[in-house]
């Protein structure tokens, strides 16, 4: 089958399309036609080898100290199995920047008929991150005030969304061109970081959630109200070994419990993922442009059969 195959950290260009071995499921998987795969932030930074302050050797452990051997990357995906549509998170294996997927069948979840497959992958890797944060860890309440940190990247767009869906006062910070879209996606008020820094900003909220990280914490706690939460989504290492108390870090749940209820947020149309198709796989590489530029908008997403 044809994949994604990073051999080495690198630029973009280390992405290449490749022939790779047909997937071998073990007891309890199944293997998925993918149909279309999201490349997010995760996979950018697993590729680069460039990791959030802290996690650099412990990443490296992970996926190799000189870099990916024959890896495939893409975690969030969607296709079909045995006659069905499906989508789901691929897990710490990864592998979903391919044709086919072997992955637990108790991990997957049925797609509804109003959502497409594109929108079903765009929408899992941040809106699942969203829920975990602000829902189930923070526990945002109607009423209270949110900044949003990157409001405009896959994880901040979808926190703004569902900090309006449970009636929280939503601020987004992003960039000027970026504005009128946080907006539309149900920002009350919008910050130009270009023109206000986060740190000049005189505001005390209930719950800040940083979608993009590098900012020293302190910053951050400034702008906490009496009984508020930070939630660093890319918090670095020691960040996330002292997360306690009003702080809010670590890793996502990916269950099939909150991809169900991603789903369901956009079949009733709660919930817009922003998607962008880029094309086939060999679109991975400019994905990767994309997502190191900075400027990414939403979610991207290709689609493995092109």
């Amino acid at each position: 089958m044809r994949a994604i195959i990073i051999d080495s950290y690198g630029p973009p260009e280390v992405a290449a399309v490749r022939e790779a071995p047909e997937p071998a499921p073990r007891d309890g998987e199944v293997v998925v036609d993918l149909t279309a795969v999201a490349v997010t932030a995760g996979d950018a930074r697993m590729r680069s080898g460039v990791f959030p302050s802290g996690f650099g050797l412990v990443a490296r452990l992970a996926v190799g100290l000189r870099g990916p051997r024959r890896r495939i990357l893409g975690s969030a995906f969607a296709g079909r199995c045995d006659g069905e549509r499906v989508a789901g998170m691929a897990g710490a294996r990864l592998g979903a920047h391919a044709e086919r997927l072997a992955v637990a069948a108790d991990s997957l979840v049925r797609i509804p008929e109003g959502v497409g497959d594109a929108a079903a992958a765009a929408a899992l890797f941040g809106r699942t991150t969203a829920l975990h944060f602000l829902r189930d860890r923070a526990r945002l309440r109607p009423g209270e005030r949110l900044l949003v940190n990157g409001a405009s990247g896959s994880v901040g767009s979808a926190a703004v969304q569902l900090g309006r869906a449970l009636g929280a006062e939503v601020t987004a910070v992003t960039s000027a061109a970026n504005a009128e879209l946080a907006a539309g996606l149900g920002a009350d008020r919008v910050v130009d970081y270009g023109r206000t820094p986060v740190g000049a900003l005189d505001e005390r909220f209930d719950v800040v959630l940083d979608a993009v990280g590098g900012a020293p914490r302190r910053e951050w706690m400034r702008l906490l109200a009496p009984g508020g939460r930070l939630v660093l989504v890319a918090a670095g290492l020691g960040d996330t070994i002292a997360a306690r108390g009003p702080v809010i870090a670590g890793v996502a749940a990916e269950s099939p419990e909150l991809c169900a209820d991603v789903l369901r947020y956009v079949e009733e149309g709660g919930f817009d993922p922003l998607v962008e198709e880029l094309g086939g796989l060999d679109a991975v590489s400019e994905a990767y442009r994309r997502i190191d530029s900075r400027r990414k908008v939403g979610n991207l997403v290709v689609d493995p059969r092109c």
